[in-house]
């Protein structure tokens, strides 16, 4: 669990006094990993930058990849003469992914491709803080950096993947589209229906779960103020990243990353675009969805599988059937014999 949280409206003004005492001395700096949506914005004009601390800016237009982390890893290696104080990440799920990564191969050998999988790092991540500036993935909260690798997509699942500090401050989500909004708060709503239906699920994560899908039912079929929807939607996300951090996703998230990996689909869009036709295995859920879908008048794209050849189709169901927890927790121990490549592909054709 991340062991220290700030939460609250303008909070992010208190990251200099945050960040202070974990200075090691004036050569040691702390990374700044921030998406370039802030560029020249506010936001990065109020960092609370010290000695050669470095700000990097970093697209999230696509999927986190093993060697954009090697790659960052390497320009941090050859630029300082000491281990970083630590990395800063600032973002919504690809910049917090990414943060938490370089944080763990800043301090373990290899690429980043080696970790990919469950409990793989053996030494520490150097501290790392997580800052969203969008609701909903739980990557702030959660022990995994899932990164488009050559071979797979998949996480550095690992007790040293999680923040050592977390800053919630709703406000740094007032720039968020509505769109990319209503699509990563869906990936917290999914979270909650996947987990609390799932075969793993126990009252740790239960508990958690819960209160998320209620947070999400407030925000996205209620009638709240703004200021009251940020506030819910950061919570929202926190507790659902809670909840699947000791159970797990199920069917909506393992063929996103098939969509993810073949077609660079962004992950919240991805899960949307599935669970609409998982009405089977999230009856309730799947209706819930759809009436937010109407509610905020989203329209999902159609067609996207349309095109697809068969050797498509394999690398979908190779990349999703590769998910064995995920499809475990949905579907239990016998899940191969309920989700055979071939229903896999029927509910693929149908996106």
């Amino acid at each position: 669990m991340v062991p220290r949280v700030v939460f609250g409206q303008g909070s992010f003004s208190q990251l200099g006094d945050i960040l202070l005492p974990k200075r090691r001395n004036s050569n040691a700096p702390f990374i700044f990993l921030v998406d370039d949506y802030f560029e020249n914005k506010e936001l990065a004009m109020s960092m609370p930058l010290m000695f050669n601390d470095r700000l990097i800016f970093v697209s999230a237009e696509e999927e986190p990849k093993t060697e954009q982390v090697d790659a960052l890893v390497h320009e941090i290696r050859e630029s300082f003469s000491e281990l970083p104080s630590g990395i800063v990440g600032i973002g919504g799920g690809t910049l917090l992914d990414l943060a938490k990564a370089v944080a763990i191969l800043l301090n373990n050998k290899g690429q980043a491709k080696d970790y990919q999988g469950w409990d793989l790092v053996s030494s520490p991540s150097i501290y790392h803080v997580g800052i969203p500036t969008i609701s909903g993935t739980g990557a702030e909260v959660s022990r995994t950096t899932v990164l488009l690798g050559p071979e797979k997509k998949l996480g550095i699942n690992s007790d040293h993947t999680t923040y050592d500090q977390v800053l919630l401050d709703p406000n740094l989500t007032k720039t968020v589209p509505k769109e990319q909004w209503f699509y990563t708060g869906m990936d917290c709503f999914i979270h909650c229906v996947e987990s609390l239906n799932g075969t793993y699920l126990n009252a740790f994560s239960q508990s958690y779960g819960e209160k998320a899908l209620e947070l999400c039912k407030d925000v996205f079929l209620g009638d709240i103020s703004e200021s009251e929807s940020r506030d819910k939607l950061m919570m929202a996300s926190w507790h659902g990243g809670m909840s699947i951090a000791y159970s797990q996703v199920g069917v909506a998230h393992a063929m996103s990353y098939g969509l993810s990996y073949l077609l660079g689909i962004k992950h919240g869009i991805g899960n949307c675009l599935v669970f609409q036709h998982l009405e089977e295995f999230y009856p309730d859920g799947v209706d819930l969805f759809k009436q937010m879908l109407t509610k905020h008048h989203i329209k999902l794209p159609q067609g996207v599988c349309a095109d697809l050849t068969q050797n498509d189709f394999d690398t979908l169901i190779n990349v999703s059937l590769g998910m064995e927890a995920l499809w475990e927790n949905a579907l239990g121990k016998d899940w191969k014999q309920i989700m055979t490549p071939e229903r896999l592909q029927t509910i693929y054709q149908k996106i």
